[in-house]
């Protein structure tokens, strides 16, 4: 469903993606793992085009886009958009507006739904992640996990096909992060597609079904989370994870099926 062809992203000519080639099947939950600056919360970004490649295609659902180099057209960029949310590591929730406001205001602005059916669908989400009863609360009133819960139900209010989650934990401690984990592994095994960008270990076994190990902008290891948590081929890979304790459990293999989408590579 994602694919991701030999995308090179620079900073100030610090090459920060070299090349990178990733696949996600629909479906699947992929983390990408790795170092401070080792490229993965840039590559999530270059999915939804928050950053934009210089080089490399990317291809989501039937959405086909080639980087050259020059800025790709506005339409384009749109259509990709539309087919993603984005869970940032900082919550970035509207400080006017409530819980249900907030998961309402894509709907409203953006898609343009009447008010009555984008709160009936920003209620359902919020029952999603366990936060109806908190609907009028205002962000300054949540603890920093319903935040980030919030703005997990807020990036699904327009049914992307993907959801990505920039490190989705790393701004709480270990008990608010634990009904982060619990909320994603509810979409995981519901199938929602999702690509996570963390430094979390434990996040990353327990959710994800795809691994992807990144250093220096390159790809280190790529493979099934049971296997590269586990048996890691390689020495970078497995210094790495050496903090992963051995109670953590790992996802479950999903389910595979065949898709046929036009455009897919």
């Amino acid at each position: 469903m994602i694919h991701l062809s030999a995308i090179e992203k620079s900073f100030g000519g610090l090459a920060v993606l070299k090349r990178v080639s990733v696949s996600v099947a629909e479906g699947t939950v992929t983390a990408l793992i790795g170092p401070s600056g080792s490229g993965k919360s840039t590559l999530l970004r270059c999915v939804n085009l928050l950053e934009i490649p210089e080089a490399g295609r990317l291809t989501l659902g039937g959405e086909v886009l080639d980087f050259t180099g020059r800025p790709p057209a506005r339409d384009a960029v749109r259509r990709i958009r539309r087919q993603t949310g984005m869970v940032f590591q900082n919550f970035q929730l509207f400080p006017h507006r409530t819980a249900l406001g907030n998961v309402m205001e894509s709907l409203l602005v953006v898609q343009k739904w009447p008010a009555p059916k984008a709160r009936a669908r920003a209620l359902e989400l919020l029952d999603k992640v366990g936060l109806a009863h908190k609907a009028e609360a205002w962000p300054l009133q949540l603890s920093g996990g319903q935040q980030q819960r919030v703005a997990i139900a807020r990036a699904l209010a327009s049914s992307p096909r993907v959801l990505l989650c920039d490190e989705p934990t790393s701004a709480l401690d270990p008990e608010l992060a634990q009904e982060v984990v619990d909320v994603l592994a509810r979409l995981a095994r519901e199938g929602t597609t999702m690509m996570i960008a963390t430094h979390d270990l434990r996040l990353a076994a327990s959710v994800a079904h795809e691994a992807i190990m990144l250093d220096a902008g390159e790809v280190v290891e790529a493979g099934a989370s049971a296997e590269l948590f586990t048996t890691p081929r390689q020495a970078r890979t497995r210094r790495f994870i050496s903090t992963l304790t051995p109670d953590v459990s790992l996802a479950p293999s999903p389910a595979r099926h065949e898709t046929h989408e036009p455009g897919a590579a």
